[in-house]
């Protein structure tokens, strides 16, 4: 595993903050896990309410969730002055989000000063097993002195 410098001192503290101002992970009672440079873990219970129509966690809460995972993973290694946005997001639903509770990963592959590129996993759990239900290939954007944007 690749490891990365954090692009500012309280890396892990401006995830927490930013996270916490996320209005749709409080909704769907997502939690933050592992916070390391490069590398953000996002934790979600299955609920009846984040479902389709066949009990399996929905593959737009899947998506939405490893979204975030990635774009917190880019966002550790981001200056100080920026903020992140995704650019581009493709999925790949390998198997029905069935689990009692789901690990969402982001990775950061490749960071840049402007554009990151990074890789995310989600994961069903379900007692002590753990099986890949779900890769996402993700680019994201540094922004900064944007009106309205910040970390």
């Amino acid at each position: 595993m690749t490891t990365f410098e954090p692009g500012c001192a309280h890396h892990v503290r401006r995830v927490h903050d930013s996270f916490s101002r996320q209005g749709v992970m409080h909704t769907l009672g997502a939690r933050l896990g592992a916070v390391t440079p490069g590398a953000v873990d996002i934790t979600l219970d299955w609920g009846p309410g984040l479902t389709q129509q066949h009990g399996f966690l929905h593959a737009g809460v899947v998506a939405t969730v490893l979204d975030s995972a990635c774009g917190y993973a880019g966002f550790t290694l981001m200056s100080e002055d920026s903020a992140v946005l995704t650019i581009e997001f493709k999925i790949n639903l390998l198997s029905p989000a069935k689990g009692e509770r789901f690990r969402m990963e982001g990775r950061v592959i490749k960071p840049g000063r402007t554009i990151t590129v990074c890789e995310g996993r989600a994961y069903a759990l379900a007692g002590s097993s753990e099986k890949l239900i779900a890769t996402m290939g993700c680019t994201l954007m540094a922004v900064s002195g944007r009106d309205g944007i910040q970390g």
